[in-house]
């Protein structure tokens, strides 16, 4: 419906124009800021309760969300292909995206003291697709919990949309997008308190330009960056999507992925960095010149007597590590190919028949997605909660050891060997993703000689984090697959009304959806769940294991996965160039 037809009640507007004095108000009082801080609060405040004010005003028979589309349809976007785009147009959106990405991925953020940076996604690069102190800092990020949070909202119904009618379809889309804006500044603003520092020059290069403001436009430049960044990512998805070959987000993660993977197996630079003499407490951090290192530098006793255990177990990329990998990626190929097949046959065409392949990773690799940007997004709100100038005053949650502690310094850190966003301790502790064999088996063998990598727990504390990290893995990957399931028409109710659209049924069954809806009952629950639990199980196990370039076990998992995937569609787009006629078969142009 065009924007004036919109039914609105104005009334609204009284009790949120309320609120944004009251709310400058506080600010005001609170902190004294500066003109040009109370204006760009004033901006935030203003934009924050104009979408409150389009959502809650619309007086219309559908979901309140439709209130929004004065944004939605305005916003930014990659425009449609009309007709079939051919493959080696595809092939070349894709090889270009793959490159922009990698270009940005090493522009570093201007104004940024790199010396300083605190990576708050250090342990979720891999999933998060992104370049600490980059362009690419915040990835991924944005754009999944948006994601998880739409789903979230539309599989408990708190969002009323019918996602097979295709105007709820767009305004679900189009507030999606709206969302993944506002969760790109809410991730790219906290950056600027602590964790991506403005460098001096340029402070006093601004606050010379504008008194008492160079902090201040230094932070705003930072943010400005990152939203550019992370929108940028946004839009390049969307050209992979559409004119290109499977989904941005996944060539993005593939392409992290495989990056870490080949510099864990053939970096030759020490540990500590170029430039610092390899040894034994400094080898190559690359499996194979680190092992190659050893063998000729330690004898058959050097090696009986430590050797052994330094390149099969010990940090960097140890050899069980590069078999841990493998394991995983002949394991996922193998999941991805097991299928349960249901026949069909057409009810007027005699002889006409086929099947419906229900494959055992059903929910496909969405599941461990979610569940890890979830943890993700929970480490960040444990650091913040710790570290945060602001957020650690806050009542009962501010610095609170029980949700989570982290070291007091860089200093700290370095002398505990670990990174300022390793949790030492509370809820964030159990639920942050264990390195490898390092950091909880050797520990659990010999606690007196290992005990320092469980950072001042106990053995069994140690035995207990392990068991929490992998049950929150499968339990969380199990629930976002039934709403994975249930929120993209791959539910059995769903799946019986297009096979009886398209005039098939089932041998020896009736050609009504509801009988085909109980036999899919039988299957497809119970393959949800075992499709949850399995990618669960795998990605948590790689990581209890280890993974080459510490690209975690959901990275190396997502990363297989999504090979196979664009393997299958490039077969099928070559496959559309050759036959035309199965465009339309195929999904292609009608």
């Amino acid at each position: 419906m065009p924007d004036e037809e919109i039914p609105r009640d104005v009334r609204w507007a009284v009790p949120l124009l309320v609120l944004g004095a009251l709310a400058l108000a506080v600010v005001w009082f609170w902190d004294r800021p500066t003109i040009l801080a109370l204006g760009l609060v004033a901006i935030a405040v203003a934009v924050i309760l104009g979408l409150l004010y389009l959502g809650l005003s619309y007086n219309g028979p559908r979901s309140k969300l439709y209130g929004l589309k004065p944004v939605t349809s305005r916003m930014p976007a990659v425009t449609q292909p009309k007709g079939h785009v051919h493959f080696r147009t595809k092939m070349g959106w894709t090889i270009s995206v793959l490159l922009l990405y990698f270009v940005l991925a090493n522009v570093y953020l201007f104004g940024v003291d790199q010396s300083t940076v605190i990576d708050l996604f250090a342990s979720y690069r891999a999933i998060l697709a992104g370049a600490q102190g980059t362009l690419m800092h915040l990835g991924i990020g944005p754009i999944v919990t948006g994601s998880i949070i739409m789903q979230l909202f539309t599989g408990a119904k708190i969002i009323n949309l019918d996602l097979t009618d295709d105007q709820d379809k767009g305004t679900y889309q189009g507030t999606q997008k709206v969302l993944v804006i506002a969760m790109i500044f809410v991730e790219a603003v906290p950056q600027v308190f602590g964790y991506l520092t403005p460098s001096a020059s340029v402070v006093a290069s601004l606050g010379a330009a504008s008194p008492g403001n160079g902090l201040l436009l230094a932070n705003a430049i930072i943010i400005a960056q990152l939203v550019f960044g992370s929108y940028l990512v946004f839009l390049m998805d969307e050209v992979v999507s559409k004119w290109g070959i499977g989904s941005g987000i996944s060539l993005f993660i593939a392409a992290g992925v495989s990056q870490q993977i080949i510099q864990g197996t053939l970096n030759w630079i020490p540990q500590g960095g170029a430039g610092t003499v390899i040894s034994a407490a400094n080898p190559p951090s690359g499996t194979i010149p680190k092992t190659l290192w050893f063998f000729t530098h330690y004898s058959a006793s050097q090696m009986a007597g430590g050797g052994w255990e330094q390149v099969l177990l010990r940090q960097p990329n140890p050899v069980v590590a590069l078999v841990g990998t493998a394991a995983i990626f002949f394991l996922v190929a193998w999941t991805e190919s097991t299928r349960i097949e249901l026949p069909l046959s057409h009810a007027e065409a005699r002889g006409a028949r086929g099947r419906y392949p229900l494959r055992l990773i059903y929910a496909s690799n969405i599941p461990v997605i979610l569940m890890s940007a979830l943890l993700a997004n929970v480490s960040i709100v444990t650091i913040l909660l710790w570290s945060n100038p602001a957020l650690s005053t806050f009542p009962l949650l501010g610095h609170n050891w029980l949700i989570g502690s982290y070291p007091a310094s860089a200093a700290a850190a370095q002398a505990m060997g670990v990174s300022q966003t390793q949790p030492l301790s509370g809820g964030a502790y159990y639920l942050s993703t264990p390195n490898g064999l390092e950091s909880w088996l050797l520990p659990i063998l010999n606690y007196a000689q290992y005990g320092s990598f469980l950072y001042k727990h106990t053995w069994w504390q140690g035995l207990v984090h392990v068991l929490v990290y992998f049950s929150a893995m499968v339990g969380g990957s199990i629930l976002f697959a039934k709403f994975w399931i249930q929120t993209t028409n791959m539910g059995p109710e769903a799946v019986a009304r297009q096979i009886e659209a398209t005039g098939m049924q089932i041998p020896g069954f009736r050609r009504e959806p509801r009988v085909l809806r109980r036999v899919l009952e039988r299957y497809i629950p119970v393959i949800t769940v075992i499709s949850g639990a399995a990618v669960g199980s795998l990605a948590a196990g790689a990581d209890l294991i280890g993974t080459l370039g510490n690209a975690s076990g959901t990275g190396v998992l997502l990363t297989v996965g999504i090979i196979i995937n664009l393997y299958d569609a490039m077969g099928r787009e070559q496959l559309m160039e050759m036959n035309p006629l199965l465009r339309r078969f195929l999904g292609g142009e009608t």
